[in-house]
């Protein structure tokens, strides 16, 4: 039974006491605080005994942490109870008790405003749980927003931000968080800033918004004049976008410049970078060379870029004998792990080629299998265009074969594209 109800603590101690069937004396003994104490605190002649006191006394009654920390926001607003009591919720990993305990510390009135909600956004940085960091970022920026405090409220739009981009099935909508952070950009520091910037275009990248990506990376690249590897994974974004947009003079261009960073992947992704650009160009007696080169010299997290770029220049070129060649390599290419929505459209393209070529040599069942698979990693990030194409081919190659798909097969591609155009109009 709840015991909100009660006027002060000391009601709510005596009542667990007495339910425990305790005396004063042993209670005592058993807590460590002293007879006296509690009984002012019982009698009601300690209003506001200290949270610390009250722990060991709560912890022999065995009374809820939660209950004791509901009863002191209603009559507590010091801020450094307040943020004990804050911690205390975050340790219990009450995720709404913590944003009520902390809205409570924003309003307190022993402190000014600013001082409250540095302290606040300071304490919330360090926690390690991202669903507590959330939802008490949420609470920083709607006290902010209200009380036009605007360098917290872009500090918290841009932590919310940083977190919730992670979410692969969610990019649409956290790239909106982002946006909205470019009208309180001014307020972030210099560091900030940068992060934000080279996030952002990172962002627009995987998300294909070329035109802003580049875009936010110029807007960057003023303000870091460290060669980080933020800047350096940026700046190939950017170079990627002009590639997207067919402007291969700026690829050529910015490709030059990024082929100065010494990071370890900057080797491989100029030199792939290059090839597909000759593929582009139908200068592929240039491109497949170079590509294939590639293939041979790369790590294995990025020749997957190259493989699908070699399986489109076959396909172009008619040449099977080289896509049969190509799949047999497949253990050498295919990540294990992939981190990054272009690495999960990149798989999936791959198995929509392999459907492809097997659908193509007859071999219907493999075919779709990899049809599948592909389905599958597009959904992973919501990526609809690549679905809606890689459907289409499904199509049309059993439609070239006057073949009709089996069953299970339709049926399997039903429940993959339901889950997940579903979950996305959701």
């Amino acid at each position: 039974m709840s015991t909100l109800h009660f006027t002060t603590i000391g009601e709510v101690i005596k009542k667990y006491r007495e339910q425990a069937g305790l005396t004063i004396s042993k209670l005592a003994e058993l807590s460590g605080i002293s007879k006296g104490a509690i009984s002012k605190i019982e009698r009601g002649e300690t209003e506001r005994p200290e949270f610390n006191t009250i722990k060991p006394i709560a912890k022999v009654l065995d009374m809820p942490k939660q209950e004791l920390i509901e009863h002191y926001v209603e009559i507590h607003q010091r801020p450094d109870v307040l943020m004990e009591l804050i911690k205390e919720s975050v340790e219990l990993s009450n995720v709404s008790l913590a944003s009520k305990v902390a809205l409570r510390f924003l309003q307190s009135n022993y402190e000014e405003s600013h001082t409250l909600a540095e302290q606040l956004y300071h304490y919330v940085t360090s926690l390690m749980d991202t669903d507590i960091q959330l939802s008490l970022y949420e609470v920083v920026i709607k006290y902010a927003r209200q009380r036009g405090m605007q360098t917290f409220l872009a500090k918290g739009l841009l932590q919310k931000y940083l977190i919730e981009r992670l979410d692969l099935k969610r990019l649409d909508e956290s790239f909106k968080v982002g946006e909205e952070i470019l009208h309180y950009a001014d307020f972030l520091s210099l560091e900030e800033k940068i992060t934000f910037y080279f996030r952002m275009a990172l962002h627009a990248h995987n998300t294909k918004r070329y035109v802003e990506c580049i875009e936010l990376c110029k807007a960057g690249l003023p303000l870091e004049t460290a060669d980080t590897e933020l800047k350096a994974r940026a700046y190939l974004a950017m170079v990627n976008s002009y590639y997207f947009l067919n402007n291969f003079e700026a690829v050529e261009k910015h490709l030059d410049i990024f082929e100065k960073f010494t990071y370890d992947f900057v080797s491989d992704a100029t030199k792939t970078t290059r090839g597909i650009v000759k593929a582009k160009m139908k200068q592929f007696d240039l491109a497949i060379p170079l590509l294939r080169q590639c293939l041979d010299e790369f790590g294995k997290d990025n020749k997957i870029y190259v493989a699908t770029e070699l399986l489109d220049i076959y396909f172009q070129t008619e040449d099977m004998d080289s896509i049969a060649q190509l799949l047999e390599r497949e253990q050498e290419f295919l990540p294990v792990n992939p981190q990054t929505p272009y690495m999960h459209i990149l798989i999936g393209l791959y198995y929509q080629f392999k459907g492809n070529f097997l659908t193509r040599i007859g071999r219907f069942d493999d075919g779709m299998s990899s049809y599948i698979t592909s389905l599958r990693c597009y959904g992973n990030v919501y990526a609809l265009e690549e679905i809606t194409k890689c459907m289409e081919d499904i199509f049309s190659c059993f439609a070239n074969h006057s073949r009709p798909i089996d069953l299970p097969f339709v049926t399997m591609m039903y429940e993959v594209y339901n889950s997940i155009v579903g979950k996305k109009r959701k």
